[in-house]
């Protein structure tokens, strides 16, 4: 089992569900980020005022799948998410990592039919 953390463009969430729906991924939870990589923030005008923008809206996705699914997981993440046919910075990150031991609450089931 492993656990995929998305960090995408709010504007992908959509397109991403659907996508992920398809390949039979229904479950995920889904938290509003900020923060910044290689862009360093932004610049913006309000009221003709320049200021800087540090922090960047993102959209984080916690997707627990059972091994079988996490390549095609991390497929339909990776081309739906990036902008254009090369990407460009600040399309995200995709981080896999193992989940150990996973237990249902509402039924104490334990492993991956759990999942």
């Amino acid at each position: 089992m492993k656990l995929i953390l998305a960090v995408i463009q709010p504007t992908k969430l959509e397109s991403l569900r659907q996508a992920l729906d398809k390949i039979g991924v229904t479950r995920m939870t889904v938290c509003d980020a900020q923060g910044y990589g290689q862009q360093r923030g932004r610049t913006a005008m309000y009221r003709g005022h320049e200021y800087k923008t540090n922090l960047l809206r993102k959209i984080e996705l916690e997707i627990l799948v059972n091994d079988d699914f996490v390549e095609r997981t991390i497929d339909t993440i990776n081309s739906v998410a990036r902008t254009g046919p090369e990407g460009s910075i600040g399309d995200g990150k995709i981080l896999i990592l193992d989940a150990e031991r996973v237990l249902r609450i509402s039924d104490t089931l334990e492993g991956p039919e759990a999942v």
